[in-house]
């Protein structure tokens, strides 16, 4: 999976790990609260890419998310949802 997310975590494309984080990690905080960070709003995401993101590991998946939502690749991540750890 080169081309447009190639940059963001890996060589070949997002780690397959920061995948399962966003098919299944919840947002912590705000209007989205427990929302999934996958199935947030896309209006949302790109507020923080204009606004900036939060520190860490939470801000890293949103700007992963920003760029697969952005580029309509939302399909990338479906497989990893409630998907167990392996």
């Amino acid at each position: 999976m080169g081309g447009v997310l190639s940059g963001l975590s890996g060589e070949h494309g997002p780690d397959p790990e920061d995948l399962f984080r966003l098919a299944n990690w919840r947002m912590p905080f705000g209007k989205y609260k427990g929302e999934r960070l996958i199935d947030l709003p896309e209006p949302y995401v790109v507020w923080f890419s204009q606004h900036g993101y939060p520190p860490g590991g939470l801000g890293r998946l949103l700007r992963l998310l920003y760029e697969i939502k952005l580029n309509g690749l939302e399909r990338v991540v479906e497989p990893y949802k409630n998907a167990a750890r392996s």
